[in-house]
């Protein structure tokens, strides 16, 4: 038997999907618009339940078996369609939430009332990621109108508390196990390379985010009368994260470093290959430098190397003139992102710690906390997710080895075991969280594509890289 008959006849199964979504392309625009027309805010709780029941009934439509599920927050819609045993599946992850649309005024047009300017679609949650989620749906309906069968199983699942930090996202993996049987995970969300080439990550930085609270007298006090007398918040919280982090740009928290992987040569290699030029960020931001240590290269920076920052710094008098007071209380908001292996429960404990050796009066309160996530850039199904990306947009991917940002990846990662890709289909200046969010009608149609040529490349896994898979 001739080896390339197989391939051959699923390339041209693939060819039958994308000339249907071409000759769908109004049509799927259209329905995108009307779905961004329904709001989704989980921070105010508005249209989370609405918009739960649309998904289910939408992809019921579709013949997928489609529920929502109950958790201690917002419910999560999962459906699944497992009817080709010899395959494997996917567990595609998205989130129907968005951020709060705040500041209106900002919003050249309101931001759910979808409007289509030069070739882009404006409106909250265009991007991130409603526009991104809906392309995996539309590229499962393409394979099913076509061909009445999807060519791999798959398990859709999309959080209404991503947007929030997830928070109940980890117990519904850990309870609900078995439903989640999947051989591989893929996230269509965030941005594509400004450069617009498609990227494939196999990670993200974790966070852990956390408040300092200096009080000391129970009033404001003169600075004259009871300057060099009472101690000044401010002043306490300034010296404590100074101990934390020093000139030279080092963490010098004990302990904090633990769990931190070298990067191996696999992914230096990548990173080395990624268009990050510190020359043109410089010049976009205005900044003469990067952030100490000035050897530390943008990979390093942005994929390797765990962070601390203050975020805000809060105390005293700020307003116009003077005001000779010593203020009585003092906030530091601050967050640390995590790589390889450190747990953000550990760090926070760490960074505790070392506040009640140096300021033991500073109050220390846990935030929100994620921990980072990581898929080994030789994962078998590595091949197939970036060789669906190229034939979709025939362009071959970025490969990053993790993203800057932080995404509840771990759950699939550390909690199931599986690996895990992300495919994001938004262009880089999509202005996700910000007025004016907004989608490339091109990109959009290029996730439904990809979708299509990910559901096709799985379902072409051969039993060794499938066994390949189950003995990692």
């Amino acid at each position: 038997m001739n080896p390339n008959i197989g391939e051959t006849a699923a390339g041209s199964e693939l060819h039958k999907v994308f000339a249907y979504i071409a000759a769908n392309k109004d049509h799927f625009i259209n329905r995108l618009v009307d779905y961004l027309r329904h709001p989704s805010i989980s921070a105010q709780n508005i249209g989370i339940r609405e918009v739960s029941d649309i998904l289910v009934s939408m992809l019921s439509r579709l013949g997928l078996e489609a529920r929502t599920i109950l958790t201690s927050g917002h419910p999560i819609v999962m459906a699944r369609w497992e009817h080709a045993p010899e395959a494997p599946t996917v567990l595609l992850y998205g989130h129907y939430d968005v951020q709060p649309a705040e500041p209106l005024e900002e919003w050249i047009s309101p931001p759910f009332e979808p409007t289509i300017r030069e070739g882009r679609i404006y409106a909250r949650g265009a991007g991130d990621s409603k526009g991104q989620h809906f392309a995996q749906i539309l590229a499962m309906e393409s394979y099913l109108a076509v061909h009445g069968r999807l060519p791999c199983n798959v398990l859709l699942v999309l959080e209404g508390e991503e947007e929030i930090g997830s928070p109940s996202l980890e117990a519904f993996v850990r309870a609900h196990r078995g439903l989640l049987k999947a051989d591989l995970v893929v996230t269509a969300d965030g941005s594509m390379h400004p450069s617009g080439r498609p990227t494939v990550s196999h990670g993200c930085r974790g966070i852990a985010t956390f408040e300092l609270r200096a009080r000391i007298a129970n009033r404001d006090v003169h600075s004259g009368n009871f300057g060099g007398v009472v101690p000044n918040p401010i002043w306490i919280l300034v010296h404590l994260l100074a101990s934390m982090k020093n000139a030279a740009g080092e963490i010098t928290i004990e302990g904090f470093h633990d769990g931190v992987v070298p990067a191996s040569d696999v992914e230096r290699a990548a990173a080395v290959r990624l268009p990050l030029d510190a020359d043109q960020l410089k010049r976009e931001l205005g900044i003469v430098s990067l952030d100490a240590p000035a050897e530390r290269s943008m990979a390093d920076r942005l994929m390797f190397n765990p962070t601390l920052t203050i975020n805000g710094l809060h105390g005293g008098y700020g307003g116009p003139g003077a005001k000779t007071v010593i203020p009585h209380e003092a906030l530091a908001k601050c967050d640390a992102r995590l790589v390889g292996r450190q747990s953000s429960e550990d760090v926070l404990s760490r960074i505790e710690a070392h506040v009640k050796k140096h300021a033991p009066e500073v109050e220390f309160v846990r935030l929100e906390s994620t921990p980072p996530s990581k898929t080994p850039l030789d994962s078998p199904f590595s091949d197939i997710v970036r060789r669906a990306v190229k034939t979709a947009q025939g362009v071959e991917p970025l490969i990053c080895p993790a993203g800057g940002g932080t995404l509840p990846d771990y759950v699939f990662t550390r909690v199931l075991g599986l690996p895990s890709f992300g495919t994001p289909y938004a262009n880089a200046d999509e202005r996700n969280h910000a007025p004016n969010e907004n989608i490339r009608i091109d990109c959009f149609l290029n996730g439904i594509r990809t979708g299509a040529a990910l559901l096709n490349g799985l379902g072409r896994c051969t039993g060794v890289e499938r066994s390949l898979h189950s003995t990692a």
